[in-house]
């Protein structure tokens, strides 16, 4: 247990790094941008007041590191800054982009857990067997199809042909909860590759951790399959998935701008394409940082689920 407390220490410093680390870097490549940004945003025939207004917007006339303490300060008491292209504060953009985002990220993970599990130790207890062969194949060639010709695909049958599942979610506004037929498309295109990825990596545990010598020792005293495989073998047949699951969500909880892009979802994949062509950095200043900060927050989660069921961990404890 002390080595537990111990580890879990050294991992939360170096997660507060990152996440220094993160805040700084964004800030960084936002000033590293070629020309000046208030002339960028000015458009293309820009007017001296209006470069002169965004100058004092954005305070560009102040030190780089005095703007970057400023901007930091501001995100601890939960301020992004102000958009330049509405004047409204960047997290109204944040609150109202992340609600559709994290619906869609909420039902594919409850859908992918399961299956890939289930994929995953059925194919490993039929190793070489015909469900093996169907599972492998079915799912490298499913992960080899790109997301977006994968929606186009389901668009065309369940949409336009069979008229079964509106095609976008284009005149529903933000209530998708309310509207459950535009979900399925983009959960079904979510869903893809993440089950086929996963659902191989918890095979390959699974008949790994069968094949150890805790199990075959298990299997000796008289412990029925089912408990070896879901007691003994499943739990570390989950931990080279773990990081793999957090890079899955992620990846879903910072807005699939593919698939938003495909089915019309004012998620946050959405809000980043719009703040990207209206040049309006600090929508996409803020964007990033949140980015960073899930990806910094779910790969300490995955750590530590990886920590506490590796065998390993077992043993210190």
């Amino acid at each position: 247990m002390r080595d537990l407390r111990s580890w879990l220490v050294r991992r939360l410093i170096l997660g507060c790094l990152q996440i220094v680390a993160v805040v700084a870097l964004v800030f960084a490549l936002t000033e590293a941008l070629p020309g000046d940004a208030a002339t960028s945003l000015a458009g293309d025939q820009p007017d001296p007041e209006r470069i002169a207004a965004i100058h004092e917007a954005m305070e560009l006339d102040r030190p780089a590191l005095e703007r970057l303490a400023d901007w930091a300060a501001g995100m601890l008491h939960g301020d992004f800054g102000t958009s330049l292209a509405s004047g409204r504060p960047v997290t109204t953009y944040l609150s109202g982009g992340f609600e559709p985002t994290l619906l869609l990220a909420g039902l594919t993970l409850a859908l992918l857990v399961p299956i890939a599990v289930g994929l995953g130790v059925l194919a490993a207890r039929r190793e070489g067997g015909w469900a093996d062969r169907l599972v492998s194949s079915v799912t490298l060639g499913v992960y080899a199809v790109p997301e977006f010709a994968f929606g186009v695909l389901l668009v065309t049958v369940f949409a336009l042909r069979l008229d079964w599942l509106p095609p976008t979610a284009v005149g529903y506004g933000t209530d998708l909860a309310g509207h459950p037929a535009v979900l399925v498309l983009p959960v079904l295109v979510l869903l893809s590759r993440p089950v086929c990825s996963l659902s191989r990596l918890v095979r390959a545990g699974m008949i790994d951790a069968l094949a150890s010598p805790y199990a075959a020792q298990a299997r000796r005293y008289g412990v029925s399959g089912v408990r070896v495989r879901y007691a003994h073998a499943l739990p570390n047949a989950v931990v080279p998935a773990a990081q793999q699951l957090a890079r899955t969500v992620d990846w879903l909880l910072c807005g699939v701008i593919v698939v938003e892009a495909l089915f019309v979802i004012p998620g946050l994949g959405t809000v980043l394409m719009d703040a990207v062509a209206a040049r309006d950095v600090p929508v996409v200043q803020g964007l990033a940082v949140v980015f960073g900060l899930i990806a910094v927050v779910l790969n300490l989660g995955a750590d530590l689920v990886a920590h506490r069921l590796a065998p390993r961990s077992g043993v210190a404890a």
